[in-house]
Formats: structure tokens, C-alpha cells, sequence
């Protein structure tokens, strides 16, 4: 995923979470924002220390890019997404992750086709 693709700043992150919405489902929690003019959705994520060590929290990141990765064409693309991962996650493959995501993105309308 691109450096240009991701939220950063905490001051972007804070901003999603106050004025965008939210939706969870036993794995992940995702927050969006609709951004008017925006050429590609970007995406933040959050793994907590609870989760486990860097190895697992680096390993959880690593597969949700790229699930947003091999569902990249399918995302609406005027949206800020951030991305929470909770506990249950550091025990999922990246099948499960993927399916995970793609169950957010759905029930959210931030799929195209769906």
C-alpha cells in the first residue's frame, strides 16, 4: 500500500473518529469518513499492545494492507478508513483477516459493487 494510500497524523485519525461513523463485527472495528474530492480511499490502522508483541501486531497490520490491497478495486474512493483490530485477529490467517475486512466494507457501503 502506498505512503499516500495511509492516515498518519493523529489530528486525521482524531477527525474520522469525531465526525465519521462506525460499524464492528467480532475482529475488527472500522470507522470512515466521507472526503469530497479525494483521488484514493486512504486507510489507518490501529493494533494495540493488548494484542500482543510487535511480531504479531507488525503481522495483523501486514495483512490487513493487504486484504485492502487485493480489494483495492472494489473501495469506493472518496474515504478516510481507519481500521481497529481486536483481540481475536492475532489468532487469524490472513484468509480469515481478508474475509473479515470484506465483511466491514460490505455492511458499510464502501463497496462498489455491492
Amino acid at each position: 500500500m502506498k505512503k499516500a494510500w495511509r492516515i498518519k497524523k493523529n489530528s486525521e485519525f482524531q477527525e474520522v473518529f469525531k465526525k465519521g461513523a462506525s460499524f464492528a463485527n467480532r475482529q475488527l472495528v472500522i470507522y470512515y469518513l466521507h472526503k469530497g474530492q479525494q483521488q484514493h480511499y486512504r486507510v489507518g490502522l490501529s493494533v494495540s499492545k493488548k494484542i500482543g508483541n510487535a511480531v504479531v501486531r507488525n503481522q495483523v497490520k501486514r495483512y490487513i494492507r493487504q486484504a485492502f490491497l487485493d480489494l483495492d478495486i472494489n473501495i469506493k474512493s472518496d474515504y478516510d478508513i481507519i481500521i481497529i483490530a481486536r483481540q481475536p485477529t492475532k489468532d487469524m490467517d490472513f484468509h480469515q483477516v481478508k474475509k473479515s475486512v470484506n465483511h466491514l466494507l460490505y455492511k458499510t457501503k464502501l463497496l462498489l459493487n455491492k
